[in-house]
């Protein structure tokens, strides 16, 4: 994994007014009703990232190796792909705003589960309960706020939920840190009658309850309602977001019109042949699968245990996993200024070359035997900066555009099916990737980045030979 959800695009546009798109008029409510729905994603870059500081401690308290260690981690990827696959039916069901308080409640329960755990099976069960709240999360966030955004303002309010999740990473990295200093810099030192690892994934609590907090103020989305024959509430929560002006039963008739045409695509939708999808399925597959196999998500699962097994003290390890969450929060940030100005290809292979750079330095820096359990000067730097520069390579490209590539690639009649199929590639590479790395680092730590690299070098002649532009094209043309 990567900390990234996907958007739905834009399904319209606003007559512009004066020249200009117009502005509507409650536009502070509606980006307060988004940041509520992405608090879903801030919680899932947390609870996916809070990990991290723990997994020293947990192999310490439990006495387990690399393999339990690394399914403990992993684990919870389990639990979110298949929240991930019910979270759309159970949403349709009992409606959007139901859906992300039961992932409130979920993400509650494993934080409290997880801070208390009786043994390492008990914890595993509650980080699997996690996964699930992070796959409804990755599912319902973009959703909704897709659904209650006025048209003009849809992408930018939908960049909220990428925004919440690396913000969550951060966040995440900065508690631990903080709980570390508190604890003496030992991961297992006493605090209040727990040890410190315990408060780092149990402090989630907090931020799980201001989401259901949240929910119970904004609305349910008006395209629910509808579906569900709750009209006058639809024309209420539509007058909350749209202009005045805006003709509300024409509106709510064009939702039920689009609504009735829409088309429910299915697995079968994909296939050429009875044994083979579409070639327009693996490209999506192959974007996915890149995506986590340069092994991104080591950098935030694991980067704490990494630095501390190269001779970086505890603290010093906690603090420069925080500053690569910066470093990620700043290249989100520059994917999103640029993704729309430069095209997505340009900025595909722009982050695959700088990858592929970067984890080669990395793979030469762990090269070398430690010396009294610490790297050389000069490859302990270069490991530090090349880390660092991996982040911030991968967050303003594939961090961000695998996921528009995403949303804008599939013909509008298997779009959906398409979607689904590319989102699990990609929970199942995560999974791979989380799962073999403490092994794959035990064996050869200097050989594992070098693995990495070579992912990161293929996805450069896979960008060029299999994928093609999406800029400026509207979803009709991708048919």
């Amino acid at each position: 994994m990567s900390s990234s959800t996907a958007q739905e695009p834009p399904t319209g546009q606003e007559p512009p007014t004066g020249g200009r798109a117009a502005r509507p008029d409650h536009l502070g409510h509606v980006v307060f009703i988004a940041a509520a729905a992405a608090m879903g994603g801030f919680l899932f870059g947390y609870d996916s990232s809070v990990i991290n500081g723990a997994v020293q401690a947990i192999r310490s308290r439990y006495d387990i190796g690399s393999a339990a260690l690394a399914q403990v981690v992993a684990i919870a990827l389990i639990g979110s792909a298949i929240g991930a696959a019910t979270a759309g039916r159970i949403a349709d069901r009992i409606g959007r705003i139901r859906c992300m308080q039961i992932s409130s409640v979920l993400f509650t329960i494993s934080a409290v589960g997880s801070a208390l755990p009786f043994d390492i099976y008990d914890l595993a069960i509650w980080r699997i309960i996690g996964g699930f709240a992070i796959g409804m999360a990755s599912v319902i966030g973009p959703a909704y706020i897709a659904e209650v955004s006025p048209a003009v303002y849809r992408g930018r309010l939908g960049s909220f939920q990428q925004a919440a999740i690396v913000i969550g990473i951060a966040l995440s990295q900065l508690v631990n840190y903080g709980i570390l200093q508190l604890a003496g810099g030992d991961q297992r030192g006493d605090l209040a009658g727990l040890e410190a690892w315990q408060w780092m994934l149990g402090v989630m609590v907090v931020p799980a309850l201001t989401y259901g907090a949240l929910t119970f103020a904004i609305p349910e989305s008006p395209r629910y309602l509808i579906s569900v024959g709750r009209d006058d509430r639809a024309r209420e929560v539509l007058a909350e977001v749209e202009n005045r002006n805006v003709d509300l039963d024409a509106r709510v008739a064009e939702i039920e019109l689009a609504m009735r045409r829409e088309h429910k695509s299915v697995f079968r939708d994909l296939l050429r042949t009875r044994f083979s999808f579409l070639p327009i399925v693996w490209v999506g597959i192959g974007l996915s699968m890149f995506q986590q196999l340069v092994g991104i998500n080591v950098a935030f699962y694991y980067s704490a245990t990494l630095w501390q097994s190269v001779g970086i003290n505890p603290s010093s390890s906690f603090l420069y996993s925080f500053t690569t969450s910066i470093v990620n929060i700043i290249g989100t940030v520059i994917a999103m200024l640029l993704v729309d100005r430069v095209g997505r290809k340009p900025l595909a292979l722009t982050g695959s070359f700088g990858m592929t750079v970067a984890l080669a330095f990395e793979a030469w820096a762990f090269s070398p035997k430690l010396v009294h359990g610490k790297l050389p000067s000069l490859e302990g730097t270069v490991a530090l900066v090349a880390a660092h520069v991996f982040v911030l390579f991968f967050a303003l490209s594939w961090g961000v555009v695998v996921w528009v590539f995403l949303g804008e690639m599939f013909p509008n009649k298997i779009r959906a099916a398409a979607l689904g199929v590319a989102a699990s590639a990609q929970w199942i590479a995560n999974w791979a990737i989380t799962a073999s790395f403490p092994s794959l680092a035990g064996w050869d730590l200097s050989a594992t980045y070098i693995i990495y690299a070579c992912f990161a070098l293929l996805s450069i002649p896979f960008v060029l030979l299999f994928v093609k532009e999406t800029k400026g094209k509207t979803l009709e043309e991708m048919g």
